[in-house]
Protein backbone atom coordinates (compact mmCIF):
# COMPACT_ATOMS: atom_id res chain seq x y z
CA UNK A 1 0.00 0.00 0.00
CA UNK A 2 1.26 3.45 -0.86
CA UNK A 3 1.93 5.86 2.02
CA UNK A 4 -0.95 8.16 2.78
CA UNK A 5 -1.06 11.25 0.59
CA UNK A 6 -2.28 14.73 1.41
CA UNK A 7 -4.53 16.28 -1.23
CA UNK A 8 -4.95 19.96 -2.00
CA UNK A 9 -7.89 21.29 -3.97
CA UNK A 10 -8.46 23.67 -6.85
CA UNK A 11 -11.75 24.84 -8.35
CA UNK A 12 -12.64 24.64 -12.03
CA UNK A 13 -14.61 27.61 -13.37
CA UNK A 14 -18.32 27.47 -14.11
CA UNK A 15 -19.56 26.59 -17.58
CA UNK A 16 -22.84 25.07 -18.68
CA UNK A 17 -24.29 23.82 -21.93
CA UNK A 18 -22.77 22.13 -24.97
CA UNK A 19 -19.01 22.08 -25.58
CA UNK A 20 -17.87 25.59 -26.38
CA UNK A 21 -16.37 26.27 -29.83
CA UNK A 22 -13.63 28.14 -27.94
CA UNK A 23 -12.27 24.85 -26.59
CA UNK A 24 -10.69 24.15 -29.95
CA UNK A 25 -12.02 20.62 -30.23
CA UNK A 26 -12.06 18.81 -33.54
CA UNK A 27 -15.51 19.56 -35.05
CA UNK A 28 -16.40 15.88 -35.35
CA UNK A 29 -15.49 15.25 -31.70
CA UNK A 30 -17.40 18.32 -30.59
CA UNK A 31 -20.48 17.09 -32.47
CA UNK A 32 -20.23 13.64 -30.84
CA UNK A 33 -19.88 15.18 -27.39
CA UNK A 34 -22.83 17.49 -27.97
CA UNK A 35 -24.99 14.53 -28.98
CA UNK A 36 -23.74 12.54 -25.98
CA UNK A 37 -24.63 15.36 -23.59
CA UNK A 38 -28.10 15.64 -25.13
CA UNK A 39 -28.64 11.90 -24.79
CA UNK A 40 -27.39 12.01 -21.21
CA UNK A 41 -29.90 14.68 -20.20
CA UNK A 42 -32.72 12.85 -22.00
CA UNK A 43 -31.90 9.64 -20.12
CA UNK A 44 -31.81 11.59 -16.86
CA UNK A 45 -35.21 13.16 -17.53
CA UNK A 46 -36.74 9.73 -18.08
CA UNK A 47 -35.02 8.31 -15.01
CA UNK A 48 -36.20 11.22 -12.89
CA UNK A 49 -39.82 10.63 -13.97
CA UNK A 50 -39.84 6.84 -13.93
CA UNK A 51 -37.67 6.18 -10.86
CA UNK A 52 -36.88 9.17 -8.67
CA UNK A 53 -40.44 10.48 -8.44
CA UNK A 54 -41.51 7.15 -6.94
CA UNK A 55 -38.42 6.08 -4.99
CA UNK A 56 -35.38 7.98 -3.74
CA UNK A 57 -32.20 7.21 -5.69
CA UNK A 58 -28.69 8.68 -5.19
CA UNK A 59 -28.06 9.16 -8.93
CA UNK A 60 -27.20 12.81 -9.63
CA UNK A 61 -26.26 13.92 -13.16
CA UNK A 62 -23.05 15.84 -13.72
CA UNK A 63 -22.82 19.14 -15.54
CA UNK A 64 -21.13 17.51 -18.51
CA UNK A 65 -19.68 20.71 -19.92
CA UNK A 66 -17.98 21.47 -16.61
CA UNK A 67 -16.51 17.97 -16.45
CA UNK A 68 -15.25 18.43 -20.00
CA UNK A 69 -13.53 21.67 -18.96
CA UNK A 70 -11.86 19.81 -16.09
CA UNK A 71 -10.72 16.85 -18.20
CA UNK A 72 -9.31 18.66 -21.22
CA UNK A 73 -6.16 19.97 -19.48
CA UNK A 74 -5.49 16.49 -18.08
CA UNK A 75 -5.34 14.68 -21.43
CA UNK A 76 -2.12 12.77 -21.98
CA UNK A 77 -1.15 9.38 -23.43
CA UNK A 78 -1.98 6.24 -21.44
CA UNK A 79 -4.00 7.94 -18.69
CA UNK A 80 -6.40 5.64 -16.83
CA UNK A 81 -9.68 7.27 -15.82
CA UNK A 82 -12.12 5.81 -13.27
CA UNK A 83 -15.60 7.07 -12.43
CA UNK A 84 -17.05 6.15 -9.04
CA UNK A 85 -20.82 5.84 -9.35
CA UNK A 86 -20.91 6.07 -13.14
CA UNK A 87 -24.73 5.86 -13.43
CA UNK A 88 -25.63 6.28 -17.14
CA UNK A 89 -21.96 6.37 -18.16
CA UNK A 90 -21.90 9.76 -19.89
CA UNK A 91 -18.78 11.00 -18.10
CA UNK A 92 -16.82 7.79 -18.67
CA UNK A 93 -17.84 7.72 -22.35
CA UNK A 94 -16.79 11.37 -22.65
CA UNK A 95 -13.42 10.49 -21.12
CA UNK A 96 -12.99 7.66 -23.62
CA UNK A 97 -13.84 9.93 -26.56
CA UNK A 98 -11.19 12.35 -25.27
CA UNK A 99 -8.57 9.60 -25.34
CA UNK A 100 -8.52 8.36 -21.75
CA UNK A 101 -8.59 4.66 -20.89
CA UNK A 102 -11.98 4.99 -19.20
CA UNK A 103 -13.83 2.77 -16.75
CA UNK A 104 -16.96 3.26 -14.64
CA UNK A 105 -18.08 1.49 -11.47
CA UNK A 106 -21.80 1.57 -10.65
CA UNK A 107 -23.63 -0.39 -7.96
CA UNK A 108 -27.02 -0.27 -9.75
CA UNK A 109 -26.93 -3.08 -12.33
CA UNK A 110 -29.75 -1.54 -14.39
CA UNK A 111 -27.75 1.67 -14.78
CA UNK A 112 -24.72 -0.38 -15.79
CA UNK A 113 -26.84 -1.88 -18.58
CA UNK A 114 -27.90 1.65 -19.62
CA UNK A 115 -24.29 2.84 -19.71
CA UNK A 116 -23.17 -0.14 -21.78
CA UNK A 117 -25.95 0.50 -24.30
CA UNK A 118 -24.95 4.16 -24.52
CA UNK A 119 -21.29 3.21 -25.00
CA UNK A 120 -22.25 0.90 -27.86
CA UNK A 121 -24.29 3.69 -29.47
CA UNK A 122 -21.23 5.98 -29.43
CA UNK A 123 -18.76 3.23 -30.40
CA UNK A 124 -16.99 3.90 -27.13
CA UNK A 125 -14.49 1.54 -25.53
CA UNK A 126 -15.41 2.72 -22.02
CA UNK A 127 -15.94 -0.27 -19.72
CA UNK A 128 -18.57 -0.51 -16.99
CA UNK A 129 -18.64 -2.89 -14.03
CA UNK A 130 -21.41 -3.47 -11.50
CA UNK A 131 -20.29 -3.33 -7.88
CA UNK A 132 -18.90 -1.09 -5.18
CA UNK A 133 -16.04 1.35 -5.72
CA UNK A 134 -14.93 0.73 -2.13
CA UNK A 135 -12.02 -1.75 -1.98
CA UNK A 136 -12.62 -4.89 0.04
CA UNK A 137 -11.42 -4.46 3.61
CA UNK A 138 -11.67 -0.67 3.71
CA UNK A 139 -13.24 0.84 6.83
CA UNK A 140 -14.05 4.53 7.13
CA UNK A 141 -12.84 5.75 10.54
CA UNK A 142 -13.54 9.48 10.79
CA UNK A 143 -12.49 11.55 13.83
CA UNK A 144 -16.15 11.81 14.83
CA UNK A 145 -16.39 8.04 15.11
CA UNK A 146 -19.42 7.90 12.77
CA UNK A 147 -18.23 5.58 10.01
CA UNK A 148 -21.48 5.30 8.07
CA UNK A 149 -21.01 5.58 4.31
CA UNK A 150 -24.05 7.76 3.59
CA UNK A 151 -25.48 7.11 0.12
CA UNK A 152 -22.62 4.76 -0.80
CA UNK A 153 -24.31 1.38 -1.02
CA UNK A 154 -22.90 -1.90 0.23
CA UNK A 155 -21.86 -4.34 -2.43
CA UNK A 156 -19.08 -6.54 -3.73
CA UNK A 157 -15.97 -4.56 -4.57
CA UNK A 158 -15.71 -4.10 -8.35
CA UNK A 159 -11.91 -4.00 -8.61
CA UNK A 160 -11.39 -7.78 -9.08
CA UNK A 161 -13.84 -7.67 -12.01
CA UNK A 162 -11.97 -4.69 -13.45
CA UNK A 163 -8.66 -6.49 -13.22
CA UNK A 164 -7.10 -3.34 -11.75
CA UNK A 165 -6.83 -2.08 -8.17
CA UNK A 166 -7.60 1.55 -7.36
CA UNK A 167 -3.89 2.38 -7.35
CA UNK A 168 -3.70 1.68 -11.11
CA UNK A 169 -5.81 4.74 -11.99
CA UNK A 170 -4.47 8.22 -12.70
CA UNK A 171 -7.75 10.16 -12.45
CA UNK A 172 -10.83 9.35 -10.36
CA UNK A 173 -14.11 11.25 -10.75
CA UNK A 174 -16.88 10.97 -8.13
CA UNK A 175 -20.12 12.48 -6.84
CA UNK A 176 -20.07 12.95 -3.06
CA UNK A 177 -23.24 13.78 -1.19
CA UNK A 178 -22.95 16.02 1.87
CA UNK A 179 -20.49 14.49 4.32
CA UNK A 180 -19.01 11.97 1.85
CA UNK A 181 -16.12 14.05 0.52
CA UNK A 182 -13.86 13.30 3.51
CA UNK A 183 -14.39 9.56 3.09
CA UNK A 184 -13.51 9.73 -0.62
CA UNK A 185 -10.34 11.67 0.15
CA UNK A 186 -9.41 9.09 2.76
CA UNK A 187 -10.05 6.29 0.26
CA UNK A 188 -7.62 7.92 -2.17
CA UNK A 189 -5.03 8.44 0.54
CA UNK A 190 -5.24 4.80 1.55
CA UNK A 191 -5.49 3.12 -1.87
CA UNK A 192 -4.85 5.69 -4.58
CA UNK A 193 -1.71 5.91 -6.67
CA UNK A 194 0.82 8.55 -5.69
CA UNK A 195 0.25 11.46 -8.04
CA UNK A 196 -3.34 10.50 -8.91
CA UNK A 197 -5.98 13.23 -9.09
CA UNK A 198 -9.42 13.08 -7.50
CA UNK A 199 -12.14 15.14 -9.22
CA UNK A 200 -15.29 15.70 -7.17
CA UNK A 201 -18.64 16.88 -8.49
CA UNK A 202 -20.04 19.98 -6.80
CA UNK A 203 -23.24 21.92 -7.43
CA UNK A 204 -21.33 24.73 -9.13
CA UNK A 205 -18.44 22.89 -10.70
CA UNK A 206 -15.71 20.34 -10.28
CA UNK A 207 -13.17 20.39 -7.48
CA UNK A 208 -9.79 18.84 -8.26
CA UNK A 209 -7.69 17.36 -5.48
CA UNK A 210 -4.02 16.80 -6.13
CA UNK A 211 -1.27 15.37 -3.91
Amino acid sequence: MEPRQEYESADVGRHRGAPSPELGLDPALRARLTALFDDGWAIWDRFDIEVRREHWHPFVPADYALVLDALLPLRAPNIRFLEWGSATGVVSIMADLLGFDATGIEIDAQLVATSRDLATRYESRARFVAGSFVPAGYRWKPPTGDGRLGTIGDGTSAYPALGHPLEDFDIVYAYPWIGEEAMMLDLMRCYGRRGARLLLHENDGVRIYEP
